[in-house]
């Protein structure tokens, strides 16, 4: 029997059988191929190599041809063109070696749920663009896709579109997204009534979930950082901690279970940072120090969605309504402005690259914050009408 969504089985032979979905140029078709292990995890690396190399689509079948300078050329000598598909699979297998694993596993994800069997067999020229744009677009139209999983897409048949331009000299131009109006997504921050609640609730019965919790509300950390914090990256004669890595699910073609746990270097250069921690904070967090490798995780990193669920029951039995975890950053956002800290060291603090993130995304003036800014006219009204007289 097959493994549960990885199509690969054992054999009466013996043998481990990996099947994976490609395009046959010769028949016009999507087709199953098969690649054979001694064991279940030998078969496991060849099938996610063969979707690596093939991203769905016969590239072994159609070399490319050579001109004069030994550079790939856009037709073969049979007058042909490059498949969409085999300058994705060759765009991907180039991706994979110089981006981060979790940024092609979204690519190829995006490529294969909305790509593959849209335009993969499509031949890349001149003539052919009108053609692949109409069925992208169609795609587009037709699926009720989000904003975000529209540009993602767009971005990625632009680069697999630049790939081919690049090395077959295919002449295709890039698409352009069609005008969307963008929602703004709003996150909020808890109100000030709301955080007693929490705090109260979480000195009140303390234990590691209710320390994360309150770490982030000292730090402002992302949840992928905190699950994947270690205890070396918590300097308690320094009072600081060091975010060195996150963790978050991907999604893996193939997978038994579909996802997996992904530890990584932080989301950018300017997430790895040193944050300053107070002294209460540092006495809390020793009480769980042990042996174990992780802060929160024991020997490994703390699952994302663990957190989440866990977070959910604390805000039930605060009273509070439901919220995603990443309201805890955006409030520490705002209560750091609220009380005097300036954009630059918080962008910092937060990781942003811009100090424009941080205003335009995390800080959320408050009610009270907006009262007491109002209130304050009066005093200044007030010394304008004593030199006016």
């Amino acid at each position: 029997m097959a493994r549960h969504g990885e199509n690969i089985r054992k054999r009466t032979d013996g043998r481990w059988e990996g099947r994976y979905k490609a395009f046959d140029e010769n028949r016009g078709k999507f087709i199953y191929r098969s690649v054979y292990g001694r064991d279940y995890g030998e078969a496991k690396e060849k099938l996610f190599a063969a979707r690596l190399g093939t991203a769905c689509q016969g590239a072994e079948n159609e070399p490319a041809a050579e001109t004069e300078t030994g550079s790939r050329n856009s037709a073969d000598r049979n007058g042909g063109a490059v498949l969409f598909s085999k300058a994705a699979g060759e765009w991907l297998a180039e991706l994979s070696g110089r981006r981060k694993y979790s940024t092609y596993i979204k690519y190829d994800t995006v490529y294969r749920t909305h790509l593959a069997d849209t335009v993969g067999s499509c031949r890349l020229s001149a003539g052919m663009a009108q053609e692949l744009c109409e069925k992208i677009f169609d795609h587009l139209s037709g699926e009720g896709l989000s904003e975000s999983l529209q540009k993602s897409l767009i971005c990625v048949a632009n680069q697999i579109l630049a790939f081919a331009n690049r090395h077959y000299l295919t002449g295709i131009p890039m698409l352009e997204h069609p005008a969307v109006k963008a929602q703004k997504k709003t996150i909020g921050t808890f109100s000030r009534a709301e955080q007693a609640l929490l705090l109260e609730s979480i000195y009140r019965q303390m234990d590691k979930f209710m320390a994360e919790v309150l770490l982030c509300l000292y730090t402002g950390l992302r949840l992928g950082e905190l699950c994947a914090l270690r205890w070396e990256d918590i300097d308690f004669e320094g009072k600081a901690l060091t975010v060195n890595r996150t963790v978050q699910r991907i999604a893996v073609p193939g997978h038994m279970t579909k996802t997996i746990l992904l530890e990584t270097t932080p989301k950018s250069e300017s997430s790895k940072r040193t944050i300053p921690l107070t002294q209460e904070l540092l006495q809390i967090l020793s009480q769980f120090k042990g042996e174990h490798l992780y802060v929160f995780g024991g020997e490994k990193a703390l699952d994302p969605r663990t957190m989440q669920y866990r977070f959910k029951k604390i805000l039930k039995e605060a009273g509070i309504e439901s919220r995603t975890f990443h309201t805890l950053r955006h409030t520490f956002a705002t209560n750091c402005v609220e009380n005097g800290t300036d954009v630059k060291t918080l962008s910092e603090i937060l990781g942003h690259s811009d100090v424009k993130i941080t205003l335009n995304r995390y800080v959320h003036p408050t009610m009270d914050s907006k009262r007491k800014q109002i209130g304050a006219l009066s005093d200044f009204y007030g010394q304008i009408c004593g030199r006016a007289a």
